[in-house]
């Protein structure tokens, strides 16, 4: 008895978890950034409970779009993507608003893509989006400076 009851709660929560999971980005707070002349629309996973999130379960991400991750400090940061349906490229980014390196990402992979140096943001977007637009390593992203504090 324990053993089904235990199944169907299982069930249904992950039956609930992409809807669950899109409800919580709804409410991440939103940053307009810009790279050269590229407008992105982020949501801004500044706490530690939407960076662990991020874009996962989503089905798809609309051009222009992506996810910022603030962090608190200066660290080495590395991201995977565990749950992610859609193929993404990380830019992380230093605390001046400088891009160090770029990697793009394989979905549901638990490889690690990491800073190249100290990093302060990641930035995801739709994987080649950087390359489409001639962004690259050594460009800035302007509007890093709005963002909330990572906490």
């Amino acid at each position: 008895m324990k053993k089904t009851a235990a199944r169907r709660v299982a069930a249904v929560m992950a039956a609930f978890a992409p809807w669950t999971a899109g409800n919580a980005a709804a409410q991440m707070p939103q940053a307009s950034l810009y790279a050269g002349k590229q407008d992105i629309e982020a949501e801004v996973a500044a706490n530690d409970a939407d960076r662990q999130l991020g874009l996962m379960y989503r089905g798809s991400l609309p051009e222009g779009r992506g996810m910022v991750f603030v962090f608190p400090s200066d660290a080495h940061i590395c991201m995977w993507m565990k749950n992610t349906l859609i193929p993404l490229s990380v830019a992380f980014i230093d605390h001046e608003g400088r891009i160090l390196n770029i990697e793009d990402m394989a979905p549901q992979s638990e490889d690690t893509h990491c800073a190249a140096k100290l990093a302060r943001y990641a930035l995801e977007m739709n994987r080649g989006w950087f390359a489409r637009h001639g962004i690259e390593a050594g460009d800035m992203i302007e509007g890093m400076k709005s963002l909330p504090p990572g906490r």
